[in-house]
């Protein structure tokens, strides 16, 4: 989870937030620390009059906060796991390091997708002009027996046997180079744990896949996978023997592919598929098509932008009505400030004022809700998906306007049809 960007980003929405309720009532508008201070010079004692007005109803006050801060809590933890698992679809292509372009069979459309080509291909994409270096890569599931009988379905790399290029960097145990060792493989941390739950990190692992054994001399750390299987990597050859052949004889789904210095890799990328008659993608390519497919061919959107429209509808319903009715209940006030020859446009600015300040702390409360919920839910939870990029905090400040101004609506509505006779009269 990437969350401690956001910290001074919640910690400022929070404090200039907090500042407003926390500032003392009752002081005179002209002091420098009033709230008329805070929101500027001009209008002054009007937009002091507006939160006095706001804060004055207690209830009515923390029930509008709690409408829009349940709608910007729900927007950004749902928008956040969302993020958390897209990008967990293309957390391979992320961990591969070192190749600019994979070449591919042209009929993939996502990475799981894998479609072998021909073993050869790899000489064919060597031959292209701006190709510094290309290699084999196996990608591919196959079926782990422990020990104790028990069968793990596991995602199974194969690496070039001279260059092991594309090998995780963040090793725990042992090293890349032990991969030359007959029948070594190494497996990623939450792997190992899900193989062996209650046993510490350790090499020296004996499992079977194929009716071959396979050793584990090292474990490393590595992004989640959208299925959550454990990850082993050995060397190209040796992977082909942990799987049964295939009927077509290919072994090949992937080439990974360096660019000469100085040539752009969308430019190698495009000779490679002129020349070979393969689909040949950038990584970020290769990332946006994985992704692509997921948003186009999954429910998962539909199912996490139900959730979003959801809570921002009902933190529009909650701010709408509350709003409406503390209106409602201070129309005498804004009668007799029209009375008083007030013009509408002020009346307008001091329900958006009335509107903004209980936006901003319902932005700042909940945002930082949903960060500390996705710090403390990924410590309880490794499995959970979480991801709280700055467009997530974009789009629950947009949502909060949008609800702000559609809860101020009604209420202006209200006070703009408003005779300022009423303040005469027994009742509004």
């Amino acid at each position: 989870m990437r969350t401690g960007c956001l910290f001074p980003v919640w910690l400022a929405t929070c404090y200039s937030s907090f500042s407003v309720i926390l500032l003392r009532e009752g002081a005179p508008p002209s002091s420098q620390d009033t709230l008329a201070g805070i929101l500027g010079r001009k209008g002054d004692a009007v937009n002091w009059i507006a939160l006095k007005m706001l804060m004055g109803d207690k209830s009515k006050y923390f029930a509008i906060v709690f409408g829009v801060s349940f709608a910007c809590f729900l927007i950004a933890e749902q928008s956040a796991v969302f993020c958390g698992v897209m990008l967990r679809t293309t957390s391979q292509i992320r961990d591969t390091h070192g190749a600019d372009i994979w070449v591919m069979n042209t009929g993939v459309r996502y990475l799981d997708d894998a479609k072998a080509i021909s073993d050869d291909s790899v000489f064919r994409v060597r031959s292209v002009p701006g190709v510094a270096w290309a290699v084999n890569l196996y990608r591919g599931q196959g079926q782990a027996q422990l020990a104790d009988g028990t069968y793990q379905a596991v995602i199974l790399m194969g690496l070039d046997d001279a260059t092991l290029a594309g090998a995780p960097t963040h090793m725990l145990l042992g090293s890349i180079g032990d991969l030359q060792i007959p029948d070594a493989i190494l497996v990623d941390e939450a792997g190992f744990h899900q193989m062996w739950p209650s046993e510490p990190l350790s090499t020296g692992k004996v499992i079977e896949m194929n009716q071959r054994r396979a050793v584990v001399v090292g474990v490393y750390r590595a992004s989640q996978t959208f299925m959550t299987l454990p990850i082993i990597y050995t060397r190209f050859s040796q992977a082909t023997l942990f799987v049964p052949p295939p009927p077509t004889g290919r072994l090949t789904p992937f080439v990974l592919t360096k660019a000469q210095p100085g040539l752009p890799p969308e430019q190698v990328a495009r000779r490679i598929e002129a020349q070979t008659g393969l689909k040949a993608l950038t990584k970020q390519e290769f990332l946006d098509l994985t992704m692509q497919y997921y948003l186009r061919h999954t429910g998962i959107p539909v199912n996490f932008g139900t959730t979003v429209v959801l809570a921002f509808l009902v933190g529009t319903a909650i701010a709408g009505q509350t709003f409406y009715l503390f209106t409602v209940e201070n129309l005498k006030h804004f009668g007799t400030l029209k009375a008083m020859g007030m013009r509408d446009r002020r009346l307008i600015a001091m329900i958006l004022i009335q509107g903004m300040v209980v936006g901003g702390i319902g932005y700042g409360v909940g945002v930082g809700l949903a960060t500390v919920f996705g710090i403390f839910s990924q410590r309880a939870m490794p499995l959970l998906a979480f991801f709280l990029p700055w467009q997530v905090l974009a789009l629950s400040g947009a949502a909060m306007i949008v609800i702000v101004l559609l809860a101020s609506l009604l209420s202006i509505r209200r006070v703009l049809v408003l005779e300022p006779a009423v303040v005469f009269q027994g009742g509004s």
